[in-house]
């Protein structure tokens, strides 16, 4: 039975007994204190939702006190005049307080992995769980702070992996971000983070290069190189392209179009992981042409030369350097800073060269068309450098300029 009553008070609530039958202490607005014959003190909320009547359970008395009750009680009815079932946001507040970093990474990866190669997809999910899961995977999502998550990233920088500890910090918010969009978190404590509040700025490499002066001489040197004709090969076309070591040597004939004059490089071989074009000066495409005559049908432009169908190492183009005599002074990373040294001097465009070297960074929505970007301005620059690569070799060593 209901016990009409004006609003309860806290001596009303203590002093209410047991009896026979259970009875109901009213506080207003629907809300009650449930009296069971054995003792139990419960606080309830009658109200309707959907058209149906709905019982709303706040806790046990003493547990929950009357001044506890009223504020559960009160932030029901402003969840209910918003338009949502109470209990059904209590209950995904509930799953949000219990889910966990580990689980909420799992349904951003699922949500972020289509579209990315499954190379690409399973090298970032390994990562997460190397180096972040066993950190912070226990803790509940809406449970993690920034100081965490820094105490995560730090751990890893302080093994020596600094760009790995960037790209992790990177990952834990777009997670977050994913926890927030989805409620299964109120807050992304990583977004005021960024990697030089807590990460050292990583000490410039200087590449060892030769100078300006010193290139047409070394142009000459790989011309006359006597070595294995593949590494002779790859040297010419790595100045003529000043492309990465690592995208050289793993190139595929499959990425190449001769007749078009253009070699796209997939996203999956590249260090910003978005796909990159190198249009291809004639004189790259003459270096391509001595290279299809000695390519026997196999699927690498520069094959081992150990007879297993895999690219040659990263170390040939290094030690043919060094058996030229350029020890210290020349490493195949060293072509793409006199290219950029050179091309800068001779007036093409900063933003046309930094996207030839592939060193823009670039989001996941601009990345589809950004590797396009200025391509015939950049067909151009690349042919006028193949032009000047062959003056420097007859020792013309008036550079070529960009006509105005």
């Amino acid at each position: 039975m209901d016990t009409p009553t004006m609003a309860l008070t806290d001596t009303a609530v203590r002093q209410a007994k047991p009896q026979d039958k259970p009875y109901k202490l009213t506080d207003g607005g629907g809300m009650f204190l449930f009296v069971t014959p054995k003792g139990a003190r419960l606080w309830r909320w009658k109200y309707r939702y959907g058209g149906k009547e709905k019982l709303m359970s706040f806790g046990a008395y003493p547990d929950v006190s009357l001044a506890q009750a009223r504020k559960l009680h009160q932030h029901a009815r402003e969840v209910l005049a918003a338009g949502t079932d109470p209990m059904a946001s209590r209950k995904a507040e509930q799953v949000a307080d219990t889910m966990t970093f580990r689980a909420v990474a799992g349904k951003w990866f699922e949500h972020w992995k289509p579209g990315k190669t499954e190379k690409h997809a399973a090298d970032v999910w390994h990562r997460l769980e190397v180096d972040v899961l066993p950190a912070i995977g226990a803790i509940p999502a809406n449970a993690l702070t920034a100081a965490k998550v820094r105490d995560c990233v730090k751990a890893i920088e302080a093994r020596g992996a600094l760009d790995i500890a960037k790209r992790q910090l990177q990952k834990c918010s777009q997670i977050m971000r994913y926890a927030v969009a989805h409620d299964l978190a109120e807050r992304n404590p990583v977004a005021d983070v960024q990697p030089s509040d807590i990460l050292p700025a990583r000490k410039k490499r200087n590449y060892s290069r030769v100078s300006a002066k010193e290139l047409p001489q070394l142009l000459r040197d790989i011309d006359g190189y006597v070595g294995g004709e593949h590494t002779r090969l790859a040297l010419q076309l790595m100045a003529l392209t000043f492309v990465r070591t690592g995208e050289l040597i793993g190139a595929k004939w499959e990425e190449f179009d001769l007749d078009a004059a253009r070699w796209d490089i997939p996203a999956e071989r590249m260090k910003m992981r978005t796909p990159h074009i190198v249009p291809l000066s004639k004189q790259a495409v003459a270096v391509l042409g001595q290279l299809q005559a000695i390519s026997y049908d196999r699927s690498f432009v520069f094959p081992a030369d150990t007879g297993k169908p895999t690219h040659m190492s990263n170390n040939t183009v290094l030690y043919a350097l060094y058996r030229m005599g350029y020890r210290g002074r020349m490493t195949g990373h060293g072509f793409r800073g006199v290219a950029s040294t050179i091309l800068h001097e001779q007036g093409w465009p900063h933003e046309h060269i930094e996207l030839q070297l592939a060193h823009q960074e670039r989001d996941e929505v601009s990345a589809a068309y950004n590797h396009a970007s200025y391509l015939p301005q950049r067909t151009k620059m690349m042919q006028a450098w193949g032009d000047h690569l062959d003056a420097l070799r007859a020792e013309n060593v008036m550079a070529l300029r960009r006509a105005s």
